[in-house]
């Protein structure tokens, strides 16, 4: 960055900056005297607001939540922020690299393996004697106890911490086979170590901060939450009313939250708040029982039935004013933005386990169930479906795979982990509807069966670490923001201080105006038109290599298709949220198939690649609106009856539910 751009601003002791360009990435280096951060300004999607007549507190609010994901950017060399992350880089730069899309994770150390081993054994040995679940039906304080003991909540905290410093790419496909043995388990070692107050406290956290939590936090003496959403703030952070009112050595806190998984009297939550007028994040230590100054606030919940979720009330607590954290050159919101990234990765890693066990589920039935004297798993439809379901399952597994192979290597990975949350839980509310329940009939609603007891939590993660459709709105923002800027902001400065309304380009004034941000614009026209493609992924498999290809052309042929539709609709282009949540959505099904076919390409195994190869023919359908051929259908019902006669390759290990209500052969 040049010296013109930049300021300098002090890191307190302890703060990890942002490296230098080429430098190792956020959080594993000693903190220097001070970091420089990219200066603000203000951002593409707030000056198109103003200029598109938005009134200004609305101006205002979302210009907030940008200038929070601006500073989260600045934790990042510029090499690893969204404008150099794999995806902007295929759809703008017509780059594929294998060493963004083809990571290879290197090996984990002995304590980790052990870790790992010992925190499954605990939940399957209390799933199997009954005692998972207290008299409540949430885990038990007991297991968690246990798993705290194997180093359960301490494998994303750092060695020198007491944790087990597990790297994100291992972390993710151990959630996949915790959620195997049970999903909430799983869920809630994201919630602690990702969103929780870990992130927080070893990204943000000061040194002595980080001697003070998380030991604690690794050893499971203090679970963690993060309490972020309010009445009237879900998806509109800068709607937040909890405050911190500094009198003394503390702050006293007044307000509400909502839906806070893992939350009791006694743990550690990372609290977003206004602190004069600007949000900020205290690390809270809750008290051990509820008092006037903090009260649960409880209510019905159908989904997340074995947790803990809570709202919490506060009125007058007292919080040190030593127990808040600083995010250098930027705000709480700054903080709370940081970990979803790996919340949203444990999502799909997750839903890759709990689609296993729907799978494990479904096999036994099928064998089972007899219409007109021939077993269901014999019938195309049932064939079909199980066939889709092992390639929803090998999809998450790359996803999670590539998103948390991203994030150790040190990139942002905005756009690439909401991928991965959105199709992961899309997944998993079409594995559970369409090919769970359908299969099991009316016999999916009994007590006992896995979709009737569950069907909430399956259809839930749609909803956490942010709604999918509202998700795939920020996908689009971070994919055209660059461009926004570069190009279209220019054009509508130029238009906000002539007071040309509606150009006309066939007006010689208007062109006259315009010519320097219509020149650059035309310029970026001609290089997009004669560009080529830059590729240099590893050898794949014939069907593979076909799918990667067609992916490619594809996301390299975005750029045009999105600068086009910000040249339509200009400073409208802000109202218009279906056109762009369509665009969102094909640019993921690109990166789905990209990325599962060359995760595939890996693998020896080939059911797993059949499985691919099927759940990329289905996406590349959708992506052109074609209909199955029959070869497709052949070849899915065959993928299905061949997953059918080797369960174990994607349900390996897994115990069946036993068949509800047999009927006598």
């Amino acid at each position: 960055m040049s010296p013109d751009n930049t300021r300098s601003i002090p890191v307190s002791p302890g703060v990890t900056a942002p490296p230098a360009d080429g430098a190792t990435p956020l959080n594993v280096t000693p903190a220097p005297a001070e970091l420089t951060v990219t200066a603000q300004r203000p951002s593409f999607a707030e000056e198109a607001l103003r200029l598109g007549g938005k009134s200004a507190e609305e101006v205002r609010r979302l210009g907030a939540v940008d200038a929070a994901d601006e500073q989260v950017e600045t934790l990042f060399a510029a090499r690893y922020q969204t404008a150099a992350s794999p995806i902007h880089r295929a759809v703008w730069e017509a780059q594929v690299r294998a060493e963004q899309w083809d990571l290879r994770p290197g090996p984990v150390d002995a304590n980790g393996e052990q870790a790992m081993r010992d925190a499954l054994e605990v939940v399957r040995r209390h799933r199997q004697a009954g005692t998972l679940y207290d008299a409540q039906g949430k885990i038990a304080d007991a297991v968690l106890g246990e798993l705290g003991e194997t180093g359960y909540w301490g494998l994303l905290v750092d060695k020198k911490y007491g944790g087990v410093g597990l790297p994100f790419a291992h972390f993710a496909p151990f959630l996949t086979r915790m959620a195997t043995v049970d999903p909430t388990v799983a869920g809630l070692a994201s919630v602690h170590g990702c969103i929780g107050a870990v992130d927080p406290i070893q990204t943000f956290g000061t040194e002595e901060q980080k001697q003070r939590w998380l030991p604690e936090l690794a050893s499971g003496r203090r679970l963690s939450a993060f309490a972020l959403t309010e009445p009237n703030a879900g998806s509109d952070l800068t709607a937040l009313r909890t405050r911190a009112v500094r009198d003394g050595d503390d702050y006293v806190v007044s307000g509400e939250k909502l839906f806070i998984t893992n939350v009791l009297p006694g743990r550690t939550i990372g609290l977003v708040c206004l602190i004069d007028n600007q949000p900020a994040v205290l690390i809270v230590d809750l008290p051990t029982q509820e008092t006037p100054q903090f009260r649960l606030k409880r209510y019905g919940l159908y989904a997340l039935k074995h947790a803990h979720n809570y709202g919490i009330i506060f009125d007058g607590l007292r919080v040190p004013v030593s127990h808040r954290l600083q995010a250098p050159g930027g705000d709480g919101l700054m903080i709370a933005y940081h970990g979803l990234n790996r919340g949203r990765v444990s999502l799909c890693a997750t839903a890759a386990g709990t689609l296993r066990l729907m799978l494990a589920d479904i096999l036994p039935w099928a064998r089972f169930r007899v219409t007109y004297g021939q077993p269901i798993v014999s019938r195309e439809l049932v064939r079909r479906r199980i066939g889709h379901l092992a390639g929803l399952i090998v999809a998450c597994d790359a996803l999670a795979a590539w998103g948390a192979a991203l994030l150790d290597a040190g990139y942002r990975g905005e756009m690439e982990c909401i991928v991965a949350k959105i199709f992961g839980s899309e997944a998993q509310k079409e594995a559970a509807i369409e090919l769970h329940m359908k299969t099991h009939g009316g016999r999916a609603f009994l007590h006992g069966h896995l979709f009737g007891d569950n069907v909430h939590d399956f259809l839930a993660p749609c909803i956490y670490e942010g709604e999918g459709e509202m998700l795939g709105l920020a996908f689009f923002k971070a994919l055209v923001k660059q461009h926004g800027r570069r190009f279209f902001e220019p054009i509508g400065r130029v238009l906000a201080a002539t007071g040309i309304r509606r150009p006309n380009f066939l007006n010689p004034v208007h062109l006259w105006k315009l010519k320097q941000p219509l020149w650059a614009y035309t310029r970026w026209l001609l290089a997009h038109s004669f560009r080529r493609t830059v590729c240099d992924l590893p050898p794949l498999p014939r069907e593979l290599d076909g799918h990667a290809r067609f992916a490619i052309a594809h996301l390299t042929r975005m750029a045009g298709e999105l600068s086009a539709t910000m040249r339509k609709h200009q400073l409208k282009l802000a109202d218009r949220q279906c056109r762009m949540a369509e665009l969102s959505t094909r640019t993921q099904m690109l990166t789905v198939i990209l990325c599962t076919a060359i995760y595939a390409g890996r693998r020896e195994d080939p059911l797993i690649r059949a499985a691919a190869d099927n759940l990329c023919r289905t996406l590349t359908r959708q992506f052109l609106g074609r209909r199955p051929s029959d070869r497709d259908f052949r070849d899915l019902t065959e993928l299905g009856a061949a997953i059918a006669d080797h369960p174990d390759t994607l349900a390996a290990g897994i115990t069946a539910p036993p068949i509800l209500m047999p009927y006598p052969p």
